[in-house]
């Protein structure tokens, strides 16, 4: 099985050596230039999109059952985008679970993630506060997702109104600006006495801190004088139910 596997990988990988139209890479990681099971794919940022000019790094992680099973595929690039965690890279995206098909490859795959970027789904989020600030304050999503194009993934900041619904760049920088004075004022205010890096461990499940706050006193969880401390699996079960809309 795993000759099959490696045969399969090696014949994938010289044939996008040799493609030159579809724009997307895949090489042996850094990391591991032995390895056939670890791979490293990257790709541009579409164009008319905030990713633009940005380079995209993907890690790759075959397993054995490979091509009858998808490949594990995670951003390595931090990208603010809703079917992609802004914390841990791992990607919401059908062609990666159920709707893969060992007729697919590591091509496809990377093809399908880059096809995300050009049509996010907020409805079905990997990152909910991604999602929702896409749905509730789009040109905020652009201009943030724009931000950490240039930032993380090398994009230039040359055309950062592109887009905008015609906000310009010094005018969505001084709202940003304005935006982060009146976020660091109120910030923990929003954890209503709960110590910070309690909620936070929820908040890096992809929730943002009034939505974990919520569900803390939904559930009843003790404030302990801010102090921070570890929850019982049961109220761990009840949060997170709460948080999934199961209570």
């Amino acid at each position: 099985m795993s000759a099959n596997r490696n045969r399969r990988i090696t014949k994938e990988m010289a044939e996008l050596e040799n493609d030159k139209s579809s724009g997307v890479k895949v090489e042996h990681h850094p990391s591991a230039p032995d390895d056939l099971t670890h791979l490293q794919g990257s790709f541009m940022g579409p164009p008319d999109t905030p990713y633009e000019g940005g380079t995209y790094i993907i890690d790759i992680r075959i397993g054995p059952e490979y091509p009858f099973q998808p490949p594990e595929m995670k951003f390595t690039t931090k990208i603010w985008h809703p079917n992609v965690s802004s914390v841990t890279g791992l990607i919401c995206l059908d062609t990666l679970k159920q709707a893969w098909s060992p007729v697919l490859t590591l091509r496809s795959a990377l093809i399908s993630v880059q096809g995300l970027l050009e049509s996010p789904e907020p409805k079905d989020p990997q990152d909910h506060v991604v999602a929702s600030q896409f749905l509730t304050n789009h040109d905020e999503y652009k201009y943030t997702a724009r931000q950490w194009a240039i930032e993380h993934a090398g994009a230039p900041d040359l055309n950062l109104a592109e887009g905008s619904g015609g906000a310009t760049a010094d005018t969505l920088k001084r709202a940003a600006a304005a935006r982060k004075r009146k976020d660091a004022s109120s910030h923990l205010e929003q954890y209503h006495g709960y110590n910070k890096e309690l909620i936070d461990r929820f908040v890096g499940m992809g929730f943002d801190v009034p939505t974990v706050v919520s569900a803390f006193e939904f559930v009843g969880i003790d404030r302990m004088d801010g102090q921070d401390y570890e929850l019982e699996e049961e109220y761990m079960g009840d949060i997170t139910a709460r948080l999934f809309g199961e209570a």
